[in-house]
């Protein structure tokens, strides 16, 4: 038997990051719906500070409410706006398992992978739609990808990403993830987005 108040949650929280120009005012307005599981995973990412040097911003939260008001702006673009806004979402779901403080620093280590786990975990509590629950989880595992590509970091796998997505839609997220911060260099973010296109088009 489906449950409706799953649903119904499912449902209006799809709308919000479809049709909403910012979606951040409908998140920062939910309060008692946020102690529930799975929203809870969400309501979670205020408690997870990050490095003032690179999220201003401050908490994971605040990060992504502006990535998910950057990808609202541009989801027409996308292959499947649905997957990307959900994506867009709960790509940094990981944070709370993996922030640690390290020689001094914040850091989040692996939390593109422990998150694309926990987006699908999120996801098949309201939703059985397989297809979507995995290409989401496979947005969230590879939301990192344009820094590991362009810094020539070995964190990634670029061959496997390049088969298990659109590259379009992930370039387009990752460039949503690094302008949704405070003092954004947009120019250069823009530039980093086509090199990083263009990394993976050429033979």
């Amino acid at each position: 038997m489906v449950n409706l108040t799953m649903k119904n949650t499912f449902n209006e929280i799809t709308s919000h990051l479809l049709n909403d120009n910012s979606p951040s005012e409908y998140f920062n307005d939910l309060d008692k719906e946020l102690r529930e599981y799975p929203l809870s995973m969400i309501r979670e990412l205020k408690n997870v500070e990050q490095s003032p040097k690179f999220h201003p911003e401050g908490n994971v939260w605040n990060h992504t409410m502006m990535v998910v008001d950057e990808a609202a702006k541009v989801k027409d673009y996308s292959n499947d706006s649905k997957v990307f806004m959900w994506a867009a979402l709960l790509h940094d779901i990981g944070k709370p398992d993996t922030t640690k403080v390290r020689r001094g620093k914040i850091t989040s280590y692996d939390h593109d992978i422990v998150g694309a786990r926990l987006a699908r975990k999120f996801l098949e509590f309201y939703t059985k739609d397989e297809d979507f629950i995995d290409t989401v989880f496979k947005m969230v595992k590879y939301h990192m990808h344009m820094l590991y590509v362009l810094k020539g970091l070995p964190f990634g796998n670029p061959a496997r990403m390049i088969e298990e997505t659109n590259i379009h839609d992930i370039a387009l997220l990752c460039r949503c993830d690094r302008l949704g911060r405070i003092g954004a260099d947009i120019e250069a973010e823009h530039k980093n987005y086509k090199e990083f296109l263009k990394v993976l088009q050429s033979p």
